[in-house]
């Protein structure tokens, strides 16, 4: 499994600017990744760019035994016509419907399964939404602020499980928190404005996964790492 960003070049139709200018980074292994940068630099782009929703940039994007990708983002809604339970169940294969009422039970989905979308909260509609998502097929999932809204508690058990439940599958993270993916992430994409070289740097984060003591010596280094390299 690979994703590999050769030399992208990109500008937004009618700008001056560059948002890329001969981007060069790759993810060679399944896992919880990051993609983390100040507002403005580019995350979201990058990730449509992936996903194919844009077109129209220089260099290549080489995606290797990744052949399904999906991208969700924060805020992203559903149909409001349906039950949350109708609708995850309508929308989910038959040969996943076996992963259904555990991701509701791990997301805390419980007693939103009988109510419309539009009556749930943020944190809520979040959740629902994510757990839609990991209910598809996917090689890749690219995370744009999924878990926005979400207290810690609840975010830290949505995301060891899903580690724990998809351990060969790949995943972007794209999160402001700089603790959250300093914690969780395997590999960190430090994404940075175009007038600096390189415009990503790869860091290794702790990828903690709830079987191990984290040491607070050790998020900390990775949090330190990536706030210079920004």
């Amino acid at each position: 499994m690979r994703l590999e960003l050769k030399e992208l070049n990109y500008k937004y139709p009618g700008s001056v600017g560059d948002v890329f200018r001969q981007l060069n980074c790759q993810v060679t292994e399944p896992g919880f990744h990051a993609l983390f940068g100040p507002s403005g630099v580019g995350k979201t782009t990058l990730a449509k760019m992936i996903v194919g929703d844009i077109r129209g940039f220089a260099g290549e994007i080489n995606l290797q035994r990744i052949h399904q990708v999906l991208y969700t983002y924060n805020l992203e809604r559903i149909p409001g016509w349906c039950c949350i339970r109708e609708h995850l169940e309508s929308s989910t294969p038959q040969s996943n419907r076996q992963r259904l009422e555990d991701l509701v039970d791990s997301f805390g989905l419980q007693p939103c399964l009988n109510s419309r979308f539009s009556q749930l909260s943020l944190g809520q509609q979040n959740r629902t939404n994510l757990a839609r998502y990991l209910l598809q097929d996917f090689d890749l999932l690219i995370m744009d602020e999924s878990l926005a809204n979400v207290d810690e508690i609840t975010k830290e058990k949505i995301i060891l499980k899903i580690k724990s439940l998809f351990p060969q599958r790949c995943f972007l993270y794209i999160s402001h928190n700089v603790v959250e993916v300093s914690k969780f992430c395997k590999q960190i994409l430090v994404l940075r404005s175009h007038y600096r070289a390189p415009q990503a740097v790869s860091l290794q984060g702790q990828n903690f996964n709830g079987q191990r003591v984290l040491k607070e010596k050790d998020l900390e280094q990775s949090m330190l790492e990536i706030v210079n390299a920004l």
